[in-house]
């Protein structure tokens, strides 16, 4: 086992991390919706979000926040997330950032640049930032544009993500046809994968 330092059981430490991203998240939020900068809240604050309209029992938390903007405003959001004290940053090639000087990398703001691929390799770009709904806090994606993004990236968390919405209803085979053949193929591995678990 790997060396590592404990520490004690703590409902608050934990309770604290999920109160630190939505922070960060209405944050940063407030700050582009004052610079009237369009943006939309993706990832996984975005699924927590759809998902929790039908059970918030089943929300699952994430450690970042995922921003969605274009590419031609970029220079103003710099400015305006600095200005509620996040520290820009780029990190092999991804714009991201920071909680303050001192922040982590790993609950840092991570940027996604709307109708652009985010890797080459992918097989449709982001949607568009109009591609939207607007909650209490944030705009999320429409659950088109999110389930899309999760089936083009498919990384393990976006798996999951799946099987989330899922689980709630919020989506089921019958999307399939939404999708070029190759997503819907994804979307249908999941749901094998969620039949033969449940």
């Amino acid at each position: 086992m790997a060396s590592v330092t404990l520490k004690d059981f703590s409902w608050e430490r934990m309770i604290a991390a999920v109160d630190a991203v939505r922070e960060r998240a209405c944050r940063a939020a407030a700050a582009l919706d004052r610079a009237r900068i369009p943006h939309v809240v993706v990832g996984g604050n975005a699924v927590a979000a759809w998902v929790a309209r039908v059970d918030a029992e089943a929300v699952r938390n994430t450690k970042d926040v995922d921003l969605l903007v274009r590419r031609r405003d970029f220079e103003r959001v710099v400015r305006a997330l600095e200005s509620v004290g996040f520290v820009h940053q780029n990190v092999s090639d991804v714009d991201l950032f920071l909680d303050g000087p001192e922040g982590s990398v790993r609950s840092a703001i991570h940027i996604l640049f709307a109708v652009e691929k985010v890797r080459p390799d992918y097989l449709l770009p982001t949607p568009d930032v109009t591609d939207s709904e607007a909650g209490p806090d944030f705009a999320v994606p429409t659950l088109d544009a999110l389930v899309q993004m999760k089936l083009t990236s498919f990384r393990l968390k976006d798996r999951v993500h799946l099987l989330d919405l899922l689980e709630v209803g919020l989506i089921d085979e019958g999307w399939c046809d939404r999708f070029p053949p190759e997503l819907a193929a994804r979307l249908r591995e999941s749901i094998d994968t969620r039949d033969r678990e449940a």
